[in-house]
């Protein structure tokens, strides 16, 4: 228990004051369930939510698995409960404006944010190299484990439970989210505007990849043609298009 207690020190720096770090794993765990608003049956499920694989590697007595097979589900459950709530909420919006909602409310940006406002930062179980990184890689995980966690509460709790957390954590942010014009994304407004203005439909390469297995990232160039428009990096090859999209709108002088 004392090994499990300097674990939890060192992730509590990014917690808020609330959080009693002489606590053991257990009541911290018991302590997130509160604040997510389920009641687990198996709190087990949420250990194994927040245990990122890096974790595993320095501490190979954890008893639970990393993560990503929790992520996995709970990704298809997120994209089921946000389709279905955005297919209800707006009748007369077209397949691509759906879509493009549902892109902005379940992208690696729109889930950190929700991650950081349950203060899952000060929960997550990683290695002390993952707990240093606060940047984009952090995000990616943070994204990730609220997925885990929707994995995991549709496994203890069953859908209905899922789905009213979901909607209370994530779809709450829907009109923050169309009122910063988060909707069409730069990638969608990167095309849109080439091939109305060069008559040119944007691709991208990945021109540099780097780190481990479990915390890639990439570096993606957006295209014209032979030409690198713009330049991003990310934790996934979907972000750093995003960040190319962006740099190159922004070296077009394109709005």
């Amino acid at each position: 228990m004392l090994q499990r207690r300097q674990a939890t020190r060192v992730l509590c720096r990014h917690c808020s004051p609330c959080h009693v770090c002489g606590l053991s794993l257990v009541s911290d765990f018991s302590q997130l369930a509160q604040r997510l608003g389920v009641s687990f049956r198996v709190i087990a499920l949420l250990e194994e939510a927040l245990t990122h694989r890096s974790y595993l590697n320095e501490h190979p007595e954890w008893a639970r698995p990393h993560n990503e097979r929790l992520e996995f589900l709970g990704d298809a459950v997120l994209e089921l409960v946000v389709t279905q709530h955005l297919f209800r909420a707006y009748p007369d919006a077209t397949e691509g404006e759906l879509t493009n909602l549902r892109a902005a409310l379940v992208r690696t940006e729109t889930l950190a944010d929700a991650a950081k406002d349950l203060y899952l930062n000060g929960f997550l179980l990683l290695s002390r190299g993952e707990a240093r990184d606060t940047g984009r890689a952090r995000e990616a995980i943070l994204a990730n484990t609220i997925e885990a966690i929707i994995g995991a509460i549709f496994l203890d709790q069953g859908f209905a439970i899922a789905e009213e957390f979901v909607t209370r954590v994530v779809l709450a942010k829907l009109s923050s989210v169309i009122a910063q014009e988060k909707v069409r994304d730069a990638k969608s407004r990167f095309q849109e505007i080439a091939q109305d203005r060069l008559g040119l439909t944007p691709h991208y390469a990945v021109l540099e990849e780097w780190g481990p297995d479990h915390a890639r990232s990439f570096r993606v160039g957006a295209m014209l043609g032979d030409e690198v428009a713009g330049v991003g990096e990310g934790a996934s090859k979907q972000d750093a298009q995003q960040e190319a999209a962006t740099a190159a709108l922004r070296a077009k002088g394109w709005r």
